[in-house]
């Protein structure tokens, strides 16, 4: 099995260069961006598909539990956040999404 770090990190650069139409980033910013991708990759969080239940067992309870969003048509799944004190976990419906890091104290995220 390959480890998706080793995908991650060509594409994060290649992003760089184009600039995602949002002009280019510099190397401060894409450095920090490289390694916020590698401790996604590489941290204990739920991953997609896992249930509410399953999150609450597993990681315990968290820190606030965010109003809902979405659901005004039938079209348009309801999705919940979750915080936990370094990462979002985000539900659709009441699976796991996708799990994100916060920025650290003091740094802006990148955009």
């Amino acid at each position: 099995m390959m480890c998706a770090s080793k995908f991650l990190s060509p594409a994060i650069l290649l992003w760089g260069m184009m600039g995602l139409g949002m002009g280019v980033i510099p190397s401060a910013q894409a450095d920090t961006l490289q390694q916020q991708v590698y401790l996604e990759a590489h941290r204990v969080m739920p991953r997609r598909g896992m249930t509410m239940v399953q999150v609450a067992q597993h990681f315990g309870q968290p820190e606030a539990r965010l109003p809902a969003a979405g659901g005004q048509k039938r079209v348009w799944p309801v999705i919940h956040r979750w915080v936990y004190p370094h990462y979002v976990v985000y539900f659709e419906r009441n699976r796991v999404l996708h799990s994100v890091l916060k920025a650290p104290p003091g740094e802006k995220p990148v955009r």
